[in-house]
């Protein structure tokens, strides 16, 4: 799934956001990808999705070489994946049905198709209520929640999460990992960046901690340990 061979990315200002860094994530695995400010995982993120390019070393996903996608191939290699972020980053003047159903209209979905498939994430997702709602009317974990249908509507193999539970009160944010969860169990892989302690150290899944760029530890079940 994905395939990490001694990655290095600098920045223009000399910062290095990851450092020679070597990761393999298998089909079907939970993996949090957890450090402190600065650690890495927002650079990892963002080559995962290729909105950086490494200095050095290859990063494969789904069988392809990101090193060796033209930009014409870009959008379907992100239409095969999906991503939730921190701020949600809905479309504000669509509803929550119009919003998913943008993501398969995206991918060239029919209306049949769109029609289908859309009542059954949302109701998923306990937002079956909400379908004429906008953004601005949820509350952020009903905004989550959207992102997540969005995200997940179009049947991805891979699900990144970026902080998904930052902007969430703690009650809210169990809501959406137990989704994340539920989402694996159904045979997407997911790989979440996360300062969330708590909900690390309680999930038992496998624990990538980076530190400075590099991998400090990866633990299978683990937790999220200082990083000192």
């Amino acid at each position: 799934m994905i395939t990490a061979e001694n990655l290095t990315k600098i920045y223009d200002n000399g910062a290095k956001g990851v450092d020679h860094l070597s990761l393999r994530i298998d089909d079907g695995e939970f993996v949090f990808i957890v450090g402190t400010s600065g650690s890495g995982k927002t650079t990892l993120v963002k080559l995962l999705l290729k909105e950086v390019e490494p200095t050095e070393g290859k990063l494969l996903v789904n069988g392809d070489d990101l090193s060796l996608l033209t930009r014409s191939q870009m959008p379907y290699y992100r239409r095969r994946m999906g991503v939730v972020f921190q701020d949600f980053r809905l479309l504000p003047n669509k509803t929550v049905y119009e919003n998913v159903a943008f993501a398969m209209q995206i991918v060239g979905a029919s209306n049949r198709e769109i029609r289908r498939s859309v009542p059954s994430v949302l109701a998923w997702v306990g937002l079956a209520r909400k379908a004429k709602a906008y953004p601005n009317q949820l509350s952020g974990g009903e905004q989550q929640r959207t992102a997540l249908a969005r995200a997940i509507v179009n049947k991805p193999p891979l699900l990144i999460a970026d902080e998904p539970t930052g902007n969430l009160d703690p009650d809210t944010a169990w809501d959406i990992v137990t989704l994340l969860e539920d989402i694996n169990d159904r045979g997407t892989t997911v790989v979440v960046a996360t300062h969330a302690k708590e909900i690390v150290d309680s999930m038992k899944k496998r624990v990538v901690t980076l530190k400075n760029g590099v991998i400090l530890r990866d633990i299978e079940k683990g937790g999220y340990r200082d990083e000192s």
